[in-house]
């Protein structure tokens, strides 16, 4: 029974939060902007309704065990100061 209720609760969040989504760029937003918040944060979340692609390096952080290495990899990006300005150089301002 209390899986049969988290399971409506979760689909009728979802419903709702696509149904009334409203982003920068009306065709961002709405299941998939969802979605980018819901599995990858709220940077991610907000920059595709933005306009901005998921990088390759946030889908990869869905894979189990091989999320660890990238993790590793991210923190040290952090450690050596990396910024969204860097990111965008070294892979594209489609991204960030």
């Amino acid at each position: 029974m209390k899986k049969t209720i988290a399971c409506v609760m979760a689909a009728l969040m979802l419903s709702l939060s696509a149904g009334t989504a409203s982003a920068v760029n009306e065709s961002r937003g709405g299941l998939m902007g969802f979605i980018a918040g819901c599995c990858f944060g709220i940077r991610a979340g907000g920059a595709y309704n933005e306009g901005k692609e998921i990088h390759w390096r946030e889908w990869i952080m869905l894979i189990p065990y091989v999320n660890i290495v990238f993790a590793i990899w991210n923190g040290v990006d952090g450690a050596n100061g990396m910024s969204s300005s860097d990111y965008a150089k070294k892979y594209g301002s489609a991204f960030y």
